[in-house]
Order: C-alpha cells, then sequence, then structure tokens
C-alpha cells in the first residue's frame, strides 16, 4: 500500500518544499497580493471582507491564525499553501483513474508548478482554495454515490469565491433523486453565508457593506461594488486581452506541455462526463475575463488553468499508452520523465517571477508608517495596499492603538461611516455626508495625515 502511494508522497513532499522555500514570511504585496491585508485582518478580528465577502476563507483563516509558528501573515499564507497541495493531490486522483501513475504526476506537477497557481500559493488569498473546491467537484462529478456530498461542496465552494455558481450545468442530472440530493446539499453548504451577518453585528473594524440587513448582504455577496467593470472592454482591449491570455497559457506550460494538452482535450475516449465537465469550466473560465475590466482579472483564469492541467495528464496517458505497442516500457517511462523535467525546468525559470519570500515591502510600509504618524493622528489613506496594510498593523496587530486610519474612499459609504463610528468612539463624526475635509473639521484637536507609498512609506502631516 505505501509503495502504491509512494507517487503521491513525493508530489506532496515536494510541492510542500517548493511552497514553504518561496512563501512570503509575512504580509506581503507579491504575486498581486494587496487584498491579504484585509482578509487577513477580516479573519483576525471577526470581520467581513472586501465583496463577496469570503466566508469560507476567513473561517478556515482564522482557524490556522492560531497555529504558534510566525507571524499572523506568515500562519495565514501557510494555508494557501496546504490547499495548493491538497488540489494538486486531488487532480493526481483525477487522472490516475484512467491512466499511468507517471501521467497523473505530470498532471498534477502542471498545476501545482504553473506560475499563475504557484503564485497564489505563496500569499493569503483566496484562489488555491478555489480551485481546491472545483477540483474536488470535478473528482466527485464522477463519483455518482456522492450527490449530497457534491452539493455541499458545491455550497461551501460559493461560500469562498462566488464564482463557482459558473459550475452549475454540473448539477443537472435526468434523475430527480440525485438534483434533489445534490440541491439539498448545495442549501446546506451555503448556510455558512450566514457567518457574515453573525460576523458583522459584532461591529468589527473592518465590516464591508454591514450586511445585517437583507439589502446590505445582496449588495455584499452579489459584488455590486464591482458590477461598473463589467463589459467595460473597449475591442481593441478585449482583444489585448485575448493576446495576453493566449500568451499567459504558453507562460504556464510551454509549448510541449500545450500540444500534450490539446492531444488529452482532443482524446476523449474515457471519462466522457469529466470532459464535457472541463470543456465547460474552461470555457466559461476564459470568458468572464474577458468581460471583467480588473487589474487582476487574470487570475479568474485558473480554474481554466486546473483543466488544461488535467488535459496534460489526459494528453501523456494516452500517448504513452498509444506508445506501447512500438516502444519498449522503458523508452516510454523515459518519454513521461522527459515532460516532468521539462515541467520541473520551468519552475526553475519561473522561481523569481513568483517568490513572495523576499517580498518585505509591506512589512516595511506598515512598521515604518506606525513610526512615522503623530500621537492621536488621524490618518487617511487610498489604495488597496496602503488601507489593507495599515488595517493589518492597527487592527490585526494592534499597534497604535491612540490614531484612526480611515480609507478615504470608502467614506461615501453609510456601512463605512457606521464602520467607523464602532471602532473609534471618541472621534467626533457629522450625521451626514463625509469627506476627509469634514471629519478634520469636526477634529481640531487631532493632526490630519495622509499616507502613501512611493518605494518608501510617505506620511504627509500638513500643518493648518
Amino acid at each position: 500500500m505505501q509503495t502504491k502511494r509512494l507517487p503521491q508522497i513525493i508530489l506532496a513532499a515536494s510541492l510542500s518544499g517548493v511552497y514553504l522555500a518561496s512563501l512570503a514570511r509575512g504580509l506581503t504585496w507579491a504575486n498581486n497580493g494587496a487584498d491579504g491585508g484585509d482578509l487577513i485582518t477580516a479573519a483576525a478580528t471577526g470581520g467581513v471582507a472586501h465583496p463577496s465577502g469570503y466566508p469560507v476563507y476567513l473561517l478556515l483563516a482564522r482557524l490556522f491564525q492560531f497555529i504558534p509558528v510566525g507571524s499572523l501573515a506568515f500562519r495565514t499564507n501557510l494555508m494557501s499553501a496546504l490547499f495548493a497541495v491538497c488540489a494538486a493531490l486531488i487532480v493526481y486522483e483525477i487522472v490516475h483513474a484512467s491512466h499511468h501513475w507517471l501521467a497523473s504526476l505530470a498532471s498534477a506537477y502542471a498545476l501545482g508548478l504553473s506560475p499563475l497557481f504557484w503564485s497564489q500559493a505563496v500569499i493569503a488569498e483566496v484562489y488555491t482554495l478555489h480551485i481546491l473546491f472545483i477540483a474536488a467537484l470535478l473528482y466527485l462529478s464522477e463519483k455518482n454515490s456522492q450527490r449530497f456530498l457534491f452539493g455541499v461542496i458545491f455550497g461551501l465552494g460559493m461560500g469562498n469565491h462566488i464564482t463557482i455558481i459558473f459550475l452549475l450545468p454540473l448539477l443537472f442530472h435526468k434523475e430527480k433523486k440525485v438534483l434533489l440530493r445534490r440541491f439539498a446539499g448545495i442549501a446546506l453548504g451555503s448556510l455558512v453565508y450566514l457567518a457574515l451577518p453573525l460576523r458583522a453585528m459584532s461591529n468589527p473594524p473592518v465590516n464591508w457593506g454591514d450586511p445585517t440587513t437583507f439589502e446590505n448582504f445582496i449588495w455584499l455577496v452579489a459584488g455590486k461594488l464591482y458590477q461598473g467593470q463589467f463589459f467595460a472592454l473597449t475591442s481593441a482591449a478585449l482583444w489585448g486581452q485575448v493576446k495576453t491570455t493566449a500568451a499567459l497559457f504558453l507562460d504556464q506550460f510551454g509549448a510541449v506541455g500545450l500540444l500534450v494538452g490539446f492531444t488529452g482535450l482532443v482524446a476523449r475516449d474515457k471519462l466522457p462526463r469529466l470532459h464535457r465537465n472541463m470543456l465547460w469550466i474552461a470555457s466559461a473560465f476564459l470568458i468572464f475575463p474577458l468581460a471583467y475590466n480588473t487589474r487582476d482579472s487574470f487570475l479568474y483564469l485558473l480554474p481554466s488553468i486546473l483543466c488544461f492541467s488535467i488535459w496534460i495528464g489526459f494528453g501523456l496517458g494516452v500517448l504513452m499508452e498509444r506508445a506501447a505497442p512500438r516502444f519498449s516500457h522503458q523508452k516510454i517511462l523515459i518519454f513521461g520523465f522527459l515532460l516532468l523535467f521539462m515541467l520541473f525546468i520551468q519552475a526553475g525559470a519561473h522561481w523569481a517571477q513568483v517568490d513572495a519570500s523576499h517580498d518585505n515591502r509591506a512589512e516595511n510600509f506598515g512598521r515604518d508608517a506606525m513610526a512615522q504618524i503623530p500621537k492621536n493622528a488621524i490618518v487617511f489613506a487610498k489604495n488597496d495596499e496602503v488601507v489593507f496594510a495599515l488595517w493589518y498593523f492597527h487592527y490585526a496587530l494592534h499597534n497604535r492603538p491612540d490614531i484612526v486610519v480611515i480609507a478615504a474612499d470608502l467614506l461615501q459609504n453609510k456601512w463605512y461611516q457606521e464602520t467607523i463610528r464602532n471602532a473609534y468612539p471618541n472621534l467626533t463624526l457629522p450625521d451626514f455626508f463625509m469627506f476627509s475635509e469634514v471629519v478634520a473639521a469636526y477634529n481640531p484637536d487631532r493632526i490630519i495625515c495622509y499616507a502613501g507609498y512611493n518605494q518608501s512609506a510617505q506620511v504627509n502631516c500638513p500643518q493648518p
């Protein structure tokens, strides 16, 4: 039994080593990781993260934050690495159900070492858990006996990242009993969303949308804050996105990996239902980023990366099977190991691109900013990197309890005004529409500062 599990043990151990070596040691801005400050702080303070709230991530992150190793941010980063390893192991099992263990390893490494997936495995973000849920749903889609569990995983998956809703076609089945069990599971798994209003009721310092009312809850979960960014691309920008996506896939797998993957995509002689499901997922998550105009929309390609990684395993398996009558077993194995070696070479070439272990910008900014801010000052901040880093140091690490940190861009929202009132009861605030200048005018005894980042912490406190 141990010998049969040796490939999985090697896979888990090697990916764990890679991720730990390149894991961010604290709060990081590497790999588009600015949201980490918000997620870590919301988890630590019992708060609510930015839309769509991410209740599953927050609950799990809080558990990891109790691990007595490293900083609060480091412990949360560990969670991403663990979920990445688990996703790769599920990919191995999906391919191994119909192909050689070497093809399964190639598929798992194709995902685990793809730069985009790897980049999210070493920072505090929701995406490796997102891919773990999707991989689990693909695996369970071939297990007819796990109908209820399939629904539960689906519901919990939406509680981590709402875009799992794109997988709804995977739920449908000609038998009504199967459908009922799956939707019953979804109903149970979706109850995790109740954590959002429950957390908000404690008036945490990070409380996006204050989802204690139905209207605010829908605003948060539906991501209405970002809906204006849909279908905002011009035709020229759309074509640019298409070319960028093609280049990104080439960067993930290399030319040989793409050819092997397309072989697996075309040669669908086994597990036709699984192939149909993957084709739907890959297509949906190729199209969605093209319609969503944000700086990190490329991260929504990760489910497509997952599917193509599985196709690489299928492709290698098919090639090995078709080569069996003509070549010796040893030569076929050599071919498989050559593909693995190519994936490892690519990983080495991408190391510097994804390595977050030496990115100290966010940590340095937070420490320097806290040291520069005068006593009892009101600090206005803009941009996610600056705001979320200050939240992490101020709310999660409890640095400088004497100061007030305000996200200037959020002041126009009533829910944020209430959050500020609850977080700083000694602060004087008006009852009407607020600007930073109004807040300053109502608190003349406090120094007003503006925090920013330009290669280093910039704290500007102009004299009245």
